[in-house]
């Protein structure tokens, strides 16, 4: 086998390597090994709440959640994102207005409309547990995004128990995220902003 075979081989397997490090890390899932409905084990219980995050795909993020909820995890949702657009709605309450539309009640939903980073959803959502008595929840955002999301939820949110639900799928990101530019400029910023909340705490 000549040296151009090999190192071409090894920088394969490297890149492979890469990829799946990335994937692993950088979406966490603690439902990964549940059904579909709440069971055994400990992450498989009911919680009080599901919490959902906007930015990127926010329909994807939304659905993910009322699926949550339709199986049965959570008796309450809750939305959190300002508005992307100012001139219209929150993301928040576009949100809520899909899931009332996919059958839940509205009495059933809480929203904060004023976060526009993810340390604000998680310092808001924090005030929505508070007041309603929620310590265990599922956060659901996309894969990209779920490990820092969930850094910030567990520094923000005391000793509510944040267990993680990402979107398996949606616009921005997939298994085949490392086959399109966008996916390695999002993979690549979170890995930048998650060392920068380890180095400075933001």
């Amino acid at each position: 086998m000549s040296k151009l075979i090999k190192w071409i081989i090894t920088f394969v397997v490297f890149i492979a390597v890469i990829i799946f490090c990335i994937s692993m890390y950088l979406q966490p899932n603690d439902l990964s090994q549940c059904e579909p409905k709440p069971g055994f084990g400990e992450k498989c219980q009911i919680v009080d709440a599901i919490v959902a995050v906007s930015g990127g795909d926010t329909d994807a993020r939304a659905n993910q959640a009322i699926d949550l909820y339709k199986n049965g995890w959570a008796k309450i949702l809750i939305f959190s994102g300002a508005a992307q657009d100012k001139s219209g709605p929150s993301n928040a309450a576009v949100m809520k207005d899909i899931a009332i539309k996919a059958g839940v009640p509205e009495s059933n939903i809480y929203i904060d409309e004023y976060s526009e980073t993810t340390g604000q959803n998680a310092q808001n959502s924090q005030t929505i547990f508070a007041e309603h008595n929620i310590k265990r929840v599922i956060l659901v955002t996309s894969g990209y995004h779920q490990r820092r999301a969930s850094l910030e939820f567990n520094k923000r949110t005391g000793d509510v128990v944040i267990l993680n639900g990402p979107v398996k799928s949606d616009q921005d990101w997939s298994f085949w995220w490392w086959l399109t530019p966008r996916g390695w400029w999002l993979a690549i910023s979170e890995v930048v902003k998650i060392v920068a909340f380890y180095t400075t705490g933001n």
